[in-house]
Protein backbone atom coordinates (compact mmCIF):
# COMPACT_ATOMS: atom_id res chain seq x y z
CA UNK A 1 0.00 0.00 0.00
CA UNK A 2 1.28 3.02 -1.34
CA UNK A 3 0.69 6.43 0.94
CA UNK A 4 0.61 9.73 -0.68
CA UNK A 5 1.52 13.04 1.41
CA UNK A 6 -0.15 16.57 0.69
CA UNK A 7 1.87 19.86 0.68
CA UNK A 8 -0.31 20.33 3.98
CA UNK A 9 1.18 17.12 5.49
CA UNK A 10 4.48 18.53 5.04
CA UNK A 11 3.81 21.86 6.74
CA UNK A 12 1.95 19.62 9.35
CA UNK A 13 5.10 17.71 10.22
CA UNK A 14 7.08 20.80 9.92
CA UNK A 15 5.66 23.06 12.34
CA UNK A 16 4.53 19.94 14.81
CA UNK A 17 8.65 19.15 15.01
CA UNK A 18 9.02 22.74 15.38
CA UNK A 19 6.27 22.87 18.15
CA UNK A 20 7.36 20.17 20.05
CA UNK A 21 11.15 20.99 19.76
CA UNK A 22 10.25 24.28 21.85
CA UNK A 23 7.69 22.29 24.45
CA UNK A 24 11.01 20.01 25.43
CA UNK A 25 13.11 23.15 25.61
CA UNK A 26 10.28 24.64 28.34
CA UNK A 27 9.86 21.33 29.98
CA UNK A 28 13.19 21.70 30.95
CA UNK A 29 12.64 25.27 32.19
CA UNK A 30 12.27 25.86 36.24
CA UNK A 31 8.52 26.65 36.87
CA UNK A 32 8.00 29.62 39.61
CA UNK A 33 4.49 28.12 40.40
CA UNK A 34 3.24 24.46 39.58
CA UNK A 35 1.78 24.82 35.96
CA UNK A 36 3.01 27.47 35.18
CA UNK A 37 4.93 27.94 32.05
CA UNK A 38 5.45 30.69 29.20
CA UNK A 39 3.75 28.22 26.46
CA UNK A 40 5.96 29.50 23.64
CA UNK A 41 5.55 26.20 21.17
CA UNK A 42 1.73 28.70 21.12
CA UNK A 43 3.57 30.91 19.09
CA UNK A 44 3.97 27.83 16.32
CA UNK A 45 0.00 27.63 16.54
CA UNK A 46 -1.25 30.62 16.39
CA UNK A 47 1.05 31.71 13.47
CA UNK A 48 0.37 28.36 11.41
CA UNK A 49 -3.43 29.25 12.46
CA UNK A 50 -3.08 32.96 10.69
CA UNK A 51 -1.23 31.46 7.81
CA UNK A 52 -2.75 28.28 7.08
CA UNK A 53 -6.11 28.64 9.21
CA UNK A 54 -7.46 26.26 11.88
CA UNK A 55 -7.67 22.57 10.75
CA UNK A 56 -3.93 22.95 10.00
CA UNK A 57 -3.36 24.54 13.69
CA UNK A 58 -5.51 21.82 15.39
CA UNK A 59 -3.34 19.30 14.14
CA UNK A 60 -0.39 21.49 15.24
CA UNK A 61 -1.47 21.98 18.65
CA UNK A 62 -2.62 17.79 19.56
CA UNK A 63 -0.11 16.70 18.11
CA UNK A 64 2.47 18.87 19.84
CA UNK A 65 1.00 17.63 23.06
CA UNK A 66 0.78 13.49 22.16
CA UNK A 67 4.34 13.56 20.87
CA UNK A 68 5.71 15.69 23.10
CA UNK A 69 4.00 14.10 26.42
CA UNK A 70 5.71 10.81 24.12
CA UNK A 71 9.21 12.00 23.78
CA UNK A 72 9.39 13.58 27.96
CA UNK A 73 8.16 10.83 28.89
CA UNK A 74 4.67 11.96 30.61
CA UNK A 75 1.65 10.13 28.54
CA UNK A 76 -0.88 9.96 30.18
CA UNK A 77 0.46 11.26 33.24
CA UNK A 78 -1.74 14.28 35.25
CA UNK A 79 0.77 16.51 33.48
CA UNK A 80 -0.40 15.01 30.67
CA UNK A 81 -4.07 15.51 31.43
CA UNK A 82 -3.59 18.63 32.63
CA UNK A 83 -1.54 19.78 29.24
CA UNK A 84 -3.93 18.10 27.05
CA UNK A 85 -6.85 19.54 28.64
CA UNK A 86 -5.84 23.38 28.10
CA UNK A 87 -4.20 22.28 24.49
CA UNK A 88 -8.47 21.17 23.43
CA UNK A 89 -9.73 23.87 25.22
CA UNK A 90 -7.59 26.68 23.54
CA UNK A 91 -7.97 24.66 20.08
CA UNK A 92 -11.73 25.23 20.86
CA UNK A 93 -11.13 28.98 21.57
CA UNK A 94 -9.01 29.28 18.75
CA UNK A 95 -11.41 27.47 16.18
CA UNK A 96 -14.36 29.96 17.34
CA UNK A 97 -12.14 32.99 16.83
CA UNK A 98 -10.88 32.06 13.66
CA UNK A 99 -14.68 32.07 12.67
CA UNK A 100 -15.08 35.60 13.06
CA UNK A 101 -16.25 37.76 10.31
CA UNK A 102 -12.89 39.63 9.08
CA UNK A 103 -13.60 42.91 10.69
CA UNK A 104 -14.10 41.19 14.17
CA UNK A 105 -10.71 38.65 13.86
CA UNK A 106 -8.20 38.35 16.34
CA UNK A 107 -4.30 39.54 16.05
CA UNK A 108 -1.63 37.70 16.96
CA UNK A 109 -1.87 38.83 20.63
CA UNK A 110 -5.71 38.15 20.78
CA UNK A 111 -5.50 35.08 19.50
CA UNK A 112 -2.60 34.32 22.25
CA UNK A 113 -4.22 36.23 25.04
CA UNK A 114 -7.85 34.32 24.53
CA UNK A 115 -5.81 31.04 24.02
CA UNK A 116 -3.42 31.18 27.05
CA UNK A 117 -6.48 32.17 29.04
CA UNK A 118 -8.71 29.13 27.66
CA UNK A 119 -5.73 26.88 28.36
CA UNK A 120 -4.99 27.89 31.59
CA UNK A 121 -8.82 28.08 32.70
CA UNK A 122 -9.26 24.16 31.56
CA UNK A 123 -6.06 23.32 33.68
CA UNK A 124 -7.36 24.83 36.42
CA UNK A 125 -10.59 22.88 36.11
CA UNK A 126 -8.90 19.33 35.69
CA UNK A 127 -6.91 19.96 38.16
CA UNK A 128 -9.33 21.00 40.47
CA UNK A 129 -11.60 18.15 39.53
CA UNK A 130 -9.21 15.28 39.50
CA UNK A 131 -6.44 16.01 41.63
CA UNK A 132 -6.78 18.98 44.16
CA UNK A 133 -10.55 19.12 45.37
CA UNK A 134 -10.03 22.17 48.16
CA UNK A 135 -11.33 25.44 47.64
CA UNK A 136 -8.50 26.65 48.61
CA UNK A 137 -7.12 26.37 45.09
CA UNK A 138 -8.98 28.84 44.09
CA UNK A 139 -7.17 31.39 45.75
CA UNK A 140 -4.12 30.57 42.79
CA UNK A 141 -6.94 31.46 40.22
CA UNK A 142 -6.22 35.31 39.86
CA UNK A 143 -2.13 34.69 40.00
CA UNK A 144 -2.44 31.69 37.41
CA UNK A 145 -4.79 33.64 34.74
CA UNK A 146 -2.12 36.74 35.57
CA UNK A 147 0.44 34.84 34.27
CA UNK A 148 -1.95 33.40 30.93
CA UNK A 149 -1.93 36.52 30.22
CA UNK A 150 1.46 38.18 30.53
CA UNK A 151 2.80 35.12 28.72
CA UNK A 152 0.10 35.41 26.35
CA UNK A 153 0.55 38.40 25.41
CA UNK A 154 4.02 38.04 25.18
CA UNK A 155 4.02 34.81 22.72
CA UNK A 156 1.69 36.65 20.76
CA UNK A 157 3.74 39.23 20.35
CA UNK A 158 6.39 36.66 19.71
CA UNK A 159 3.68 35.17 17.15
CA UNK A 160 3.19 38.37 15.22
CA UNK A 161 6.97 39.42 14.75
CA UNK A 162 7.28 35.84 13.20
CA UNK A 163 4.44 36.64 10.89
CA UNK A 164 6.03 39.76 9.48
CA UNK A 165 9.36 38.06 9.20
CA UNK A 166 7.54 35.63 7.45
CA UNK A 167 5.98 38.00 4.86
CA UNK A 168 8.81 39.97 4.53
CA UNK A 169 10.19 37.04 3.40
CA UNK A 170 7.77 36.22 1.11
CA UNK A 171 8.31 39.32 -0.65
CA UNK A 172 11.16 39.33 -0.79
CA UNK A 173 11.53 36.00 -2.82
CA UNK A 174 9.00 36.95 -5.09
CA UNK A 175 11.10 40.50 -5.80
CA UNK A 176 14.03 37.85 -7.35
CA UNK A 177 11.40 35.45 -8.94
Amino acid sequence: MLLYTQRDDHRIAWFTALAITIHIAESALPSPLPGVKPGLANVITIAVLMRFGWRMAVWVSLLRVVAGSLLIGTFLSPTFMLSFSGAVASTLALILLSQLPKGWRCSAVGYSVASALCHMLAQFWVAYSLFIHHAGLFHLLPLLLTAALVFGTVSGVIANHLLQNLRRMEDSQKAFA
